[in-house]
């Protein structure tokens, strides 16, 4: 089964599409399932990405037959993700949710300037608006969540959030390029399995609790590493198809769903201003895909 063949038709787009949307509300279940988790910031990702590990062996087995080997890039996306996951629970623990989320959410500005100037990937005029309109969105809705906390070390946690930006900007054009070569399933595996030792590491050095106290903690640890396999899954496929740029901005309806679902689930702040942000988000999605629709 080949799943690096790039589509340019519209039906291969639109499929895409969903899959990446798809993916993007699973990964939106993320915060919820940490601050259920019962263990440090590090250690969460760390979880998710060891309980996603088995999922991913027997998915790679289904579709190829075997474990197919290592590609080096799976190691660069390895590498990316683990710094990306770290980095942003470290973020929403030191500064304001409202300033973690804001700053994390510049992946797609990261993403557009390397497609732009690296990859001479020129970005339409409209496509730009897009991006704009979308981290606009983002930012109303993290500001109007969280105005009044300013976290326990804010410099820190705002470089720790900004940061994050970058190495999921990194991330995403370390999948996009390797799916040009690569399936999806293989990169998961290899990527997950390359960052997990990290977090590891980097958990064990920060004297984290390494074991939920709890059966509910245990289950959104479980929850982590379905929802790595179903959302970072579909995303990877998806990027095999769609530009990363477009992509990253899709995925701003990551803080959407999480907000809904923080609202439905703990009862946080879901207002006026909240709304108009999603609404502005994803206004802003919308335009992107049509941005970079094909010409007919």
């Amino acid at each position: 089964m080949t799943e690096t063949t790039l589509s340019d038709d519209g039906s291969g787009r639109g499929k895409a599409l969903l899959v990446l949307l798809f993916g993007a509300c699973v990964i939106g279940v993320g915060p919820i399932l940490v601050r259920l988790s019962d263990v440090g910031p590090v250690t969460a990702g760390f979880w998710r990405l060891t309980f996603a590990i088995p999922l991913l062996a027997i998915l790679m087995q289904r579709t190829e037959g075997r474990i197919s080997g290592f590609a080096p890039i799976s190691l660069l996306a390895g590498l990316a993700f683990a710094l990306d996951l770290g980095f942003w629970h470290y973020g929403i623990a030191l500064t304001s949710v409202a300033k973690a989320t804001v700053l994390s959410n510049l992946t797609p500005v990261v993403v557009t300037a390397v497609a732009w100037l690296v990859l001479k990937q020129k970005p339409k005029p409209l496509f730009l608006v897009a991006v704009a309109l979308a981290v606009a969105g983002a930012w109303t809705m993290a500001m109007a969540r969280d105005s009044g906390f300013a976290g326990k070390s804010p410099l820190l946690g705002d470089a720790f959030s900004t940061a994050t930006a970058f190495w999921y900007a990194l991330y995403f054009l370390a999948v996009s390029a390797a799916r040009r070569t690569m399936g999806a399933t293989r990169l998961m595996f290899w990527s997950t399995l390359t960052g997990a030792p990290l977090l590891l590491l980097a958990a064990l050095g920060l004297h984290e609790d390494l074991l939920p106290g709890s059966l509910v903690g245990w289950a959104a640890c479980v929850g982590l590493g379905i929802m790595h396999v179903a959302g970072q899954g579909s995303i990877a496929w998806a990027l095999g198809r769609l530009p990363a740029a477009t992509a990253s901005v899709t995925v701003l309806v990551q803080p959407v769903v999480a907000a809904i679902l923080g609202w439905s689930i703990f009862g946080e702040a879901f207002g006026p201003f909240q709304a108009l942000g999603a609404a502005i988000a994803l206004c802003g999605v919308v335009l992107a895909q049509w941005s970079a629709r094909p010409s007919s």
